[in-house]
């Protein structure tokens, strides 16, 4: 009872904050803290002061049953169905440009960190009312901070760290675990690097920022063929040298063992790859495992959820797909195989496993993340996870979770998954 009444609490908080601004604002919470039904609650108490149409933008589409599902729990079911008939209409932001602002009374706009491309930005200003809006975490794109700040006041804050200590959702542990590149991929990797490092003098010190000013220009003779060309290289480089690292032989080997792992222990097991071909390599060699992602049709991503959830398959692997607005508790182990320098991405991945299980109350929420040593994926692990507490990470080595499973000492690193 008493995670029950912290999460009912922190959420009355949450939505009393969004009330006292005229529910205008933006709620930043941790993933599994229960941001959609803060957002439903408030859509409900505006409606009762202020009845109108109301359009919920969302990012993808299943997030739109999310919302119809949470207005039902809320109200019961015919109910909520009504209300979501009557008041409410849910588009994702690809459709924003075909919506007239002067429709609606409010707008309530899901992971907003998605939502702050020039069209929204468009339509946010056409509309007169109050916007409510949720995330995990603010937008690390500067740019896009600086849109959310203008855009509404910051009404409620919680981290992911603080949902933990209030028994909001399950504790967790990253564990990095390094691998290195066969000699080929070595090879490689110094000399696209090397490539890198020389289209990056050429573009000078903020050599990111001019290689964008470049591309993005639209002034004839601004720029010279050769700064096209070392705009041009620097980003084929970065994508180059990423996939190198993405695409790593070792990481199949050892998302192929944790997965045994896993199934001996008969818990479950979500994989993160680096792009969509990637997932479908690992899943290749991970038997009896579905794939998730948006290459798929919407039937076999479907299929492939239903037979995780049933126990047909212990392990899913998706791209980014898993990353926001799925509940899926009953997972063990997240293994990140592919990686950005995004500190957003990482706590959404986590939040995929501290979702509270009520039939493991103890659940503890573990995320493996596969890097290779020395290459750009170590810097962008260390910036990925800047703002998560240290004490819940590890930095360990493949062979120190591999061969220890059963001869764990106080001193050494905690084996993948306890057993019971």
């Amino acid at each position: 009872m008493e995670k029950i009444d912290h999460r009912e609490r922190e959420q009355w908080e949450a939505c009393r904050k969004l009330r006292t601004k005229g529910f205008n604002g933006c709620v930043l919470a941790g993933t599994g803290f229960g941001k959609t039904r803060v957002m439903v609650k408030s859509i409900i108490a505006k409606n009762k002061v202020e009845p109108g149409p109301v359009l919920i933008l969302v990012p993808f589409e299943h997030l739109k049953t999310r919302f119809k599902d949470e207005f039902i729990k809320v109200l019961g079911e015919d109910e909520g169905t009504h209300f979501v008939e009557d008041h409410c209409h849910m588009y994702c932001y690809a459709s924003i440009s075909k919506l007239k602002a002067s429709d609606y009374e409010l707008v309530v706009c899901d992971e907003i960190h998605l939502g702050l491309t020039d069209k929204c930005m468009e339509f946010y200003a056409m509309f007169k009312g109050p916007k409510m809006m949720c995330t995990a975490t603010m937008p690390e794109d500067p740019e896009y901070r600086k849109r959310l700040i203008n855009l509404v006041p910051l009404a409620y804050k919680i981290t992911i760290d603080k949902c933990v200590e209030l028994g909001i959702v399950s504790s967790y542990n990253i564990e990095c675990v390094e691998l290195s590149l066969t000699d080929e991929e070595q090879r490689m990797y110094n000399q696209v690097n090397k490539n890198f490092g020389y289209w990056k003098s050429q573009l000078g010190i903020d050599a990111f920022t001019m290689a964008n000013a470049i591309l993005a220009s639209k002034s004839k003779g601004r720029y010279s063929k050769e700064d096209y060309a070392a705009a041009t290289g620097f980003f084929r480089a970065i994508r180059q040298r990423k996939g190198i690292v993405d695409h790593a032989e070792n990481k199949v080997a050892a998302a192929k063992a944790f997965a045994e792992i896993v199934s001996d222990y008969e818990g479950r097991m979500l994989v993160f790859g680096g792009d969509n071909a990637f997932t479908d390599t690992i899943s290749d060699g991970i038997e009896g495992s579905v794939v998730y992602h948006s290459k798929k049709t919407k039937k076999q991503r479907e299929l492939a959820l239903q037979k995780f959830k049933d126990g047909e398959s212990h392990v899913l692997c998706s791209t980014k797909a898993l990353n926001q607005g799925l509940d899926i508790p009953d997972a063990s182990i997240g293994l990140v195989c592919g990686l950005t320098s995004k500190a957003l991405t990482m706590i959404q991945r986590v939040g995929r496993l501290v979702r509270i299980d009520p039939n493991d109350p103890d659940k503890n929420g573990r995320v493996v993340v596969l890097y290779v040593k020395g290459s750009q994926e170590e810097k962008w692990l260390k910036n990925a996870l800047r703002k998560t507490d240290p004490k819940n990470v590890q930095w360990i080595e493949l062979n120190a979770i591999l061969e220890k499973e059963d001869t764990i000492s106080s001193e050494e690193p905690a084996p993948l998954i306890q057993k019971t």
